[in-house]
């Protein structure tokens, strides 16, 4: 059936009713990239931080776990492979440096064993894990593992210890490096997002969304 409008309509709005202006407001658009991309941001700076602290955990056991001897009276020590140990210096004044200088002797104590060099370490390297306050001080290379002689000539008997064991820097460097990095790429990822959004919500309103 068709519609037929009233007599005298004229196809005209009403006298009291304005015609619209325009097509009706388009409904807010999403924006991109979706808030979910902020947990990704947040995920990684956790990772950061459960990683600093397994490896701060981690690196704390490895000190403890470091062969000690004591000094003046020296000991011996088994180093089960071969290549590089570091020697630490325990005691007062490894964290300043200041304590009196002494000779060591690294020798061999069982058949077999062997020790290529014994030089002084290069760089400075302390560590502070619970009572153990170490310098690194001497680099032995071994090339053949076994038990060793450790004697020190002219140490203080001041109840500190040489603690042999692989270089703490490189743990540190392992805490330190993918730790700075998951925090620093989750704090660029969640700003980038903060950023892109800001910017697309901006060109969104100036095309006429509400």
């Amino acid at each position: 059936m068709a519609y037929q409008p009233p007599s005298g309509y004229s196809g005209q709005p009403a006298p009291g009713f304005p015609p619209p202006s325009g097509p009706p407001a388009s409904p807010r658009g999403k924006v991109r990239p979706g808030r979910v991309w902020y947990l990704l941001a947040l995920l990684l700076i956790a990772g950061g931080a459960a990683w600093l602290v397994a490896s701060i955990v981690s690196f704390g056991n490895q000190v403890n776990s470091l062969q000690r001897v004591p000094l003046p009276q020296g000991g011996r020590v088994t180093l089960a492979n071969s290549g590089g140990y570091v020697i630490y210096y325990e005691g007062p004044g490894a964290q300043s440096g200041r304590f009196p200088s002494f000779n060591v002797r690294v020798e061999p104590a069982s058949p077999g064993a062997a020790v290529a060099s014994l030089r002084q370490y290069g760089s400075t390297v302390t560590y502070s894990v619970g009572g153990h306050h170490g310098r690194a001080v001497l680099a032995v290379q071994v090339t053949h593992p076994g038990r060793f002689s450790v004697v020190a000539v002219g140490a203080p008997a001041n109840g500190s210890d040489l603690a042999f064991g692989p270089s703490v820097a490189r743990s540190i460097v392992k805490i330190v490096v993918p730790s700075l990095l998951l925090f620093l790429l989750g704090f660029a990822l969640g700003l980038v997002v903060l950023i892109v959004r800001i910017v697309r919500r901006s060109r969104q309103r100036a095309q006429g969304y509400p």
